[in-house]
């Protein structure tokens, strides 16, 4: 499956919720939760570089499949078109169905679901 693209955030659920379970300031959970970021995907094979843009930041990573990346103890794979990420503090699964994007991340008892369009 081929995730590169840009893709607009259209709907988020669960964020407030999910970024005070990670341990997010205040003032971020605040800031976050009436912005909708783009993210930009670069992928070349196994590497990746995942962008995200708001009017307040932006941050970049990259990795590599089945290799551990800049979050600790974290290594992306794929599995049936999917880029999943095991992490000490949520599994996040990543896919594409038609020009929508979903990622869905969970951390304990919260799920955070977040939708997107290819722009």
């Amino acid at each position: 499956m081929d995730f590169s693209g840009t893709w607009k955030v259209y709907s988020e659920e669960n964020l407030e919720e999910f970024l005070k379970v990670i341990g997010a300031p205040e003032m971020i959970v605040k800031m976050r939760k009436d912005v909708k970021p783009v993210v930009v995907i670069e992928q070349n094979g196994k590497d990746f570089v995942y962008t995200i843009k708001t009017p307040m930041f932006t941050r970049v990573h990259s990795f590599t499949l089945g290799q551990e990346t800049e979050i600790p103890s974290c290594i992306v794979r794929e599995e049936n078109g999917k880029l999943i990420c095991d992490a000490d503090k949520f599994t996040a699964v990543r896919e594409i169905q038609g020009d929508e994007m979903t990622e869905t991340i969970t951390s304990g008892s919260v799920t955070f679901i977040s939708k997107s369009k290819r722009a």
